[in-house]
This record gives structure tokens, sequence and C-alpha cells, in this order.
């Protein structure tokens, strides 16, 4: 983790998204499941978390360098920034949901 006076510097990617799908993209289309989901706020893109199997969130970064995701479902109010590895605070800048997120009980 971070230390406390660490800031990221990736403000500049930090854009308003529009989500790429109700729930994990890659994991509906593959028809696997996620514990948390996570938005890509450079593009939207919606993968699921580390605790997944999958863990396309973090895939996505790798893949293309897009350094900030959100906590998208549940809604949460925090966000992370792999880059500079720091939390970030999305309560006033929260992205809504789009649509019914499909639930894995």
């Amino acid at each position: 983790m971070a230390s406390p006076d660490k800031r990221c510097t990736h403000g500049s990617f930090i854009l308003e998204v529009t989500p790429s799908a109700e729930g994990g993209e890659e994991c509906l289309k593959t028809g696997s499941w996620w514990v948390q989901l996570r938005l890509c706020r450079t593009c939207g893109h919606v993968g699921c978390c580390d605790s997944s199997p999958n863990r396309h969130a973090t895939g996505h970064y790798r893949a293309t360098g897009h350094p900030v995701i959100e906590a998208y479902d549940p809604p949460e109010t925090w966000g992370w920034c792999y880059v500079d590895e720091v939390m970030l605070d999305f309560s006033q800048d929260k992205t809504p949901q789009r649509g019914t997120i499909v639930r894995f009980d």
C-alpha cells in the first residue's frame, strides 16, 4: 500500500464514462461469474475484481494502460490508481450504473 502522502498523478485519465455492460463484460460473454465489478474511468470497460476468478479489470489495465478504476458494483465511493497504487475518492463523481446488474447469489 502506498504511503499516506502519495497522490495519484493520473487525473487526466479520469473521464466521465458510459459503462460498457450491465455486468462484467467478458464474464457475460463467457458465462463466468464475478465477486464485484470495477469500472475503467478512461473508457468505461466493466471488468471483474481481483477476487473474481478471471480478474478482468486488472487484465484490462495491463492490456490498455488505463490507470484508474472505480468500484462499480456494489456501488461504492472509492477508486484505485494501478500506477501510483493509491485509493481515490469518487464520492462526488460516482458513475451511475447502467441498468440492472446481474447478480450471482
